[in-house]
């Protein structure tokens, strides 16, 4: 019963996510990027935490999974950032 309701929260996370991205004005983009690598950058603090702490096996694993993926993130997101204020810059 709780995989239902989790199931549920994360499609409905999925739609309200899409609605409020798509309702975003161009202008708004890079800053929004921004704080979504500081964000990112916090899931990998927290992912290393538990890649690297005394866990079990798979709690290892899944932080070492989370840590990749998240560091994908923050590196995309910041060279995305980049050439968007690129655009911006006078010649």
């Amino acid at each position: 019963m709780t995989a239902i309701y989790l199931l549920f929260i994360l499609i409905l996370a999925i739609f309200v996510g899409f609605e409020l991205i798509r309702k975003v004005p161009a202008t708004l983009h890079t800053p929004l990027m921004s704080g979504a690598n500081a964000i990112s950058g916090i899931t990998v603090i927290g992912a290393l935490s538990i890649a690297g702490g005394e866990h079990d096996t798979i709690a290892t694993w899944l932080g070492g999974i989370a840590v990749l993926l998240a560091t994908i993130n923050v590196v995309g997101g910041y060279l995305v950032t980049d050439r968007m204020l690129a655009m911006f810059k006078k010649r």
